[in-house]
């Protein structure tokens, strides 16, 4: 019987109290867990807001590092929480053979014996693939090559596909529990992968709503850039018919050199995290013309600050988003224009949108997160009893 994604377990409103306690594991230890972070993109925040949560739960928390170094103050931010350990091997998205990985779970496995981990949480799937540990694995799927493909090249081939669906699927056969951040992401790895044992849904968390700041009236837009999904190119043209000016915060120069090219909106490009999120504060309307969303932060970040969202229409956002947001056709810079001059021009519509966005992103707070991991680290904790067979 195929697996339906609407079945999987999800974290929902109500559930904080689960796995409370533990934070201790076994004659009052406290709790540790390995986490693996990058330095690039979402996955970061992710990561270092989970393990501030963990912290104030009792949690230990060692980040296991991999790609591109982080700077300064994303060291500071992860010493604030636990250890740092980095390892200067490469991200599966970044290499053009899987064998180039080959080290990348024995790193792993070397940083849980040293911190001595009772759960190892991989947030790539191919980091578990060969992963040999004798304590439970968790292994989060944010996003993946093949389901980035398929919403962005449908029907097209690509020679690293075969490779990352065989590691992907490898890593999630050899984890515990395989954890996505919405049901869109689950049905597109389904669709991708075919069944997945023990896949749970829990919903990421905002990692800290932007200091309330008078509205004013601009548009603003952040993220990758370079990342052809993120589709800087509908929203700059977009910007040429937008009776505000659109703000873009974010590079737009990918890791190997090449670059998103940004004419008609204002590129603020790459900014220190708080300052992107002082003009998040400000602005009245917040856009993204996502292709490929598994879930979206920047989003909800934009809801919580109080700015009316205007989004793609794409299967993630309307599942988050239905209600509290103007959708727009992803492929067509006018439409985009439209829903924000609509808005734009419109200051009660766009309070209502503004107010629903809030309220909504009250759904996803980090507590729900945290309560929802605790309880599946505990879960794994007990069914693992005198300890996992290393595989």
């Amino acid at each position: 019987m195929k697996q339906d994604p609407r079945d999987v377990w999800v974290q929902r409103d109500g559930a904080a109290g689960q796995g409370a306690n533990v934070a201790q594991h076994g004659n009052d230890e406290p709790l540790r867990v390995l986490m693996t972070v990058d330095a690039v993109g979402g996955l970061w925040r992710y990561a270092v807001a989970l393990g501030e949560q963990l912290k104030k739960n009792g949690v230990e928390i060692c980040f296991a590092g991999f790609g591109p170094a982080p700077r300064p103050e994303q060291v500071a931010e992860a010493e604030r929480i636990g250890r740092l350990r980095w390892f200067d091997m490469p991200l599966d998205w970044m290499v053009t053979d899987g064998h180039e990985l080959a080290d990348v779970p024995k790193a792993v496995a070397e940083a849980r014996e040293a911190f001595d981990a009772h759960i190892v949480q991989v947030n790539l799937p191919t980091q578990a693939a060969s992963l040999e540990v004798d304590v439970p694995i968790v292994a989060v799927s944010h996003s993946c090559l093949p389901t980035w493909f398929e919403a962005m090249c449908a029907g097209e081939e690509n020679d690293m596909l075969a490779w990352h669906r065989r590691l992907n699927r490898t890593g999630f056969d050899n984890a515990d529990a395989v954890v996505v951040p919405s049901g869109s992401h689950a049905a597109a790895l389904f669709r991708t992968y075919g069944e997945i044992v023990a896949l749970k849904i829990v919903h990421n968390a905002l990692c800290a709503a932007p200091a309330p700041a008078p509205k004013q009236n601009f548009v603003f837009a952040a993220g990758r850039w370079w990342d052809e999904a993120k589709n800087a190119r509908t929203l700059d043209e977009a910007a040429l018919s937008a009776w505000w000016p659109v703000v873009l915060a974010g590079s737009a120069r990918g890791p190997d050199g090449s670059e998103t090219g940004i004419e008609h909106a204002i590129n603020r490009g790459a900014l220190p995290y708080d300052e992107t999120m002082a003009l998040m504060a400000q602005a009245a309307i917040f856009a993204s013309p996502s292709l490929y969303e598994p879930f979206g932060l920047a989003a909800l970040e934009a809801a919580a600050s109080g700015a009316a969202l205007v989004l793609a229409d794409i299967p993630t956002y309307r599942e988050l988003w239905e209600g509290a947001a103007v959708f727009a056709d992803p492929h067509e810079p006018q439409a985009f224009a439209h829903a924000i001059n609509h808005l734009a021009g419109n200051p009660p519509l766009r309070q209502q949108i503004a107010s629903r966005a809030m309220d909504r992103s009250l759904h996803f707070a980090p507590q729900s997160q945290t309560a929802a991991m605790t309880a599946l680290y505990r879960e794994l904790l007990n069914t693992a009893g005198a300890g996992r067979t290393v595989r």
